[in-house]
């Protein structure tokens, strides 16, 4: 399984040079993994940067994904991994989504480089 953090999203959008990695990964529904904080993410920035309409087919397409909403589990790893790596509150809550579902974090992010589980695509 595989997590796209909302980077590789947005990357993915735009159509960035370099974002093949983060498009093969997305284009694999059955083994994506999508937090709800991704969603927020994306969606705000698609939102203030793009407009309503290619925020709603931006979350149209994530939704494509099997989408993970936090729980408690979620939320007490992610309080412990902001603790451990320094990780702000939505990093870490993808990051523990990530540990709990035993899937990769495919970012380019900088803020996971270097992290057990985490496949940094550099760009």
């Amino acid at each position: 399984m595989t997590l796209v953090d909302s980077t590789g999203w947005l990357d993915h959008f735009a159509g960035v040079s370099g974002s093949g990695e983060f498009s093969r990964a997305i284009n694999d529904a059955e083994g994506l993994l999508v937090p709800t904080v991704c969603l927020f993410e994306v969606y705000k920035w698609m939102r203030r940067e793009k407009g309503k309409r290619d925020a709603m087919r931006a979350i149209a397409s994530m939704k494509r994904g099997i989408i993970v909403e936090m729980n408690d589990v979620i939320a007490l790893q992610a309080a412990d991994a902001s603790r451990e790596y320094r990780l702000p509150l939505a990093d870490s809550v993808i990051y523990a989504t990530a540990r709990a579902y035993r899937a990769t974090v495919l970012t380019k992010d900088a803020h996971f480089k270097g992290l057990p589980g985490v496949r940094f695509v550099s760009g």
